[in-house]
């Protein structure tokens, strides 16, 4: 996996619908990022918007921390990165340079990357360029406005998952979302599969890799390394 080049592209928005504080769930970006350093890969970290990635709280809060999060809370280095991310106005051409793009969750997805015309731009090339594409739990919300070359979605008969319906009622969002994931990703034709409520899980059909909840965060990060090789 060594020389390997891997972007994470990470929400700007910080606000649910009505008020109320989101943004990048922690563990998302944080395990995939650790594994794929682990395996050799060079990584980096932009966002919509550039600057300081919001950070949801609730991913910090006590009994949702994991040791990789733990580790990020202590790690400076880390830190950093996420707090001083380049715009992803600067990585147009990113496709030509990296082997996977990989969008981690976080309610904020919802809101930025699922309509920005340069996040669906960038995602389209990597796609386009035969690239692999990744996101977890709410990262799928930034895939579906991605079209495939012929002008299909990119999920359209490919198997996908992500945050499902049941978990958005459960943690009590589903009027706190424009719209939600599971449902979309079916409208639009993608053979969505799932398991229980917060149990890891995760799906790779071609180059497209994706996961259904924080859990899922791990194994999303070694089907992308496993598609990468």
């Amino acid at each position: 996996m060594a020389g390997k080049r891997i972007l994470i592209l990470s929400t700007s928005h910080d606000q649910l619908l009505g008020g109320g504080p989101t943004g990048l769930w922690a563990e998302e970006l944080i395990a995939p990022y650790y594994a794929f350093k682990e395996a050799g890969a060079h990584v980096d970290i932009i966002s919509v918007k550039g600057g300081k990635i919001p950070l949801d709280q609730g991913s910090l809060a006590e009994g949702m921390v994991t040791p990789e999060v733990k580790t990020f809370l202590k790690e400076d280095s880390l830190r950093s990165l996420v707090e001083n991310t380049k715009p992803v106005s600067e990585f147009k051409d990113a496709a030509q340079s990296y082997d996977a793009i990989f969008v981690p969750g976080g309610h904020g997805v919802c809101f930025d990357v699922a309509s920005d015309k340069t996040c669906i731009s960038l995602l389209e090339s990597f796609w386009a360029a035969n690239k692999v594409v990744g996101a977890v739990c709410h990262g799928p919300c930034g895939l579906v406005e991605v079209k495939d070359p012929s002008g299909n979605p990119i999920v359209k008969d490919r198997t996908v998952t992500g945050f499902t319906n049941s978990e958005e009622e459960a943690v009590g969002k589903t009027d706190k979302v424009p719209f939600l994931l599971e449902s979309r990703l079916i409208e639009l034709g993608g053979k969505f599969e799932k398991t229980g409520d917060w149990q890891p899980f995760a799906v790779k059909d071609g180059k497209l890799v994706t996961g259904q909840n924080p859990a899922s965060s791990a194994k999303v990060a070694k089907l992308i390394l496993e598609v990468c090789a």
